[in-house]
């Protein structure tokens, strides 16, 4: 018999706890944003945004991503290193957009599980008193050394995802070979860890994202897809979020001879989708719920045929 890629563990969050690995988890993403790569503007209302929420659950998602700060290549989000400009949405702003949205998906389906997607320690803090279960922050601890105190003091669950460089310098970062990139990965992933742990965060309330797009270059991305199996090293289950990767429209513009559209995108994302559950992603971080519940469960039928070998 083949060992199973991906174990069944548990993910404590703020309130319960889920049960990873035994299917793949498929996390709805709602983009409060006027200025996201593939839906900026389309739920910037809030009456539009809690629909589209809503319609992901009647659609099967597990889990609600609510992003109200677009992280896109090129933005200033996370500010400038070496600089006291701030991002260009405030924790206030920030705050302004989600904190409706929540408030109104959670009022109609008290039982769904929101996760925010902010780096900000004060919105985080405003999301989970209102209701929020899990912070998803694509800096891993990085850009708000006040992050990780909050998120221990609720006992939310945690999302850290590895970034390489801040949004605006993501153009400029060197190309790397792929052992170089793994173990570039790697070591953000466990420095995150490591400061998860410090601030007192157990691991079982942790979930690592190996964070495409996020500071890799579009050929890195593959490597790491591809590699993405030995990342379970760390101990943590893993999220993919690969839905609309500027890395998949490079390659399908290609393929048409021309710039593709959020539509063109759809069957390339489902494709690196079911590549990273089978390399052990147990949670799907996705735009299109229907489409990936179903195909999510024929990779996971995959799996559990090639551990029954």
């Amino acid at each position: 018999m083949i060992a199973p890629i991906r174990s069944v563990v548990p993910w404590r969050l703020r309130t319960r706890t889920l049960s990873l690995g035994a299917r793949t988890l498929v996390m709805g993403v709602v983009n409060i944003t006027p200025d996201s790569f593939s839906d900026g503007g389309l739920f910037l209302d809030p009456g539009a945004a809690i629909a589209h929420a809503l319609k992901l659950i009647d659609e099967g998602a597990d889990l609600i991503d609510l992003g109200a700060e677009s992280t896109r290549p090129g933005s200033h989000a996370g500010g400038a290193p070496d600089s006291p400009s701030s991002p260009p949405v405030s924790a206030e702003e920030e705050q302004a957009r989600l904190l409706p949205v929540l408030k109104g998906i959670l009022s109609a389906r008290p039982e769904a599980i929101v996760s925010v997607d902010t780096y900000k320690a004060a919105t985080a803090r405003a999301a989970l008193e209102a209701g929020a279960e899990i912070v998803n922050d694509v800096s891993g601890f990085a850009w708000d050394a006040k992050l990780a105190d909050v998120c221990a003091e609720f006992q939310a669950g945690v999302v850290l995802m590895h970034t390489r460089g801040r949004p605006h310098e993501w153009r400029a970062q060197p190309q790397l070979e792929p052992d170089a990139l793994l173990a570039t990965v790697r070591e953000g992933l466990a420095a995150s860890l490591a400061a998860a742990a410090a601030s007192g965060i157990p691991a079982e309330a942790i979930v690592l994202d190996p964070g495409y797009g996020f500071g890799k270059r579009f050929e890195e991305n593959y490597a790491l897809l591809a590699r993405q199996v030995e990342l379970l090293a760390l101990g943590r289950p893993l999220l993919a979020g690969v839905s609309r990767k500027s890395f998949l429209n490079r390659t399908i513009s290609a393929l048409h001879g021309r710039d593709a559209s959020v539509e063109d995108l759809e069957t390339a994302s489902l494709a690196a989708m079911t590549a990273a559950i089978l390399q052990g992603a147990s949670i799907v971080r996705m735009h299109s719920v229907r489409p990936a519940v179903e195909a999510a469960r024929i990779a996971d039928a995959i799996l559990a045929a090639s551990s029954s070998e």
